[in-house]
């Protein structure tokens, strides 16, 4: 039980790793130069796609949320946010948590200036 739950923290610590990354991917790709400037939608869904390929398994049905705020516009200098949610569910272990403390949810944030 003990190496089940060692396995099941690895998972979740490798999805938060995922999430970053998933993050960081989306927001490089929303700062880089482009005409014309990518969109929310487009940019969320660079987030969607990075997280489909990088999340663990056993969490299938669980997708990721996904929140970009480029209020400022997207001339240099303004700040691009990409923030990821997602809803840890685990393999076996991850639903005892949820049972004792609520739901695992696993955050990550990005912040890139526009170029």
């Amino acid at each position: 039980m003990v190496l089940v739950g060692i396995v099941d923290v690895g998972l979740m610590i490798y999805d938060k790793a995922a999430l970053a990354a998933a993050a960081r991917a989306a927001a490089r790709a929303g700062t880089m130069v482009a005409v014309p400037a990518l969109s929310a939608t487009q940019i969320s869904a660079v987030a969607s796609a990075n997280c489909n390929d990088l999340l663990s398994f056993g969490n299938a049905g669980n997708s990721p949320s996904v929140t970009v705020n480029n209020a400022s516009g997207t001339s240099p200098g303004n700040t691009l946010t990409v923030r990821i949610s997602y809803t840890y569910r685990g393999l076996m272990l991850g639903s005892v948590f949820s049972a004792l403390t609520g739901p695992v949810v696993l955050n990550a944030t990005a912040v890139m200036t526009y170029e």
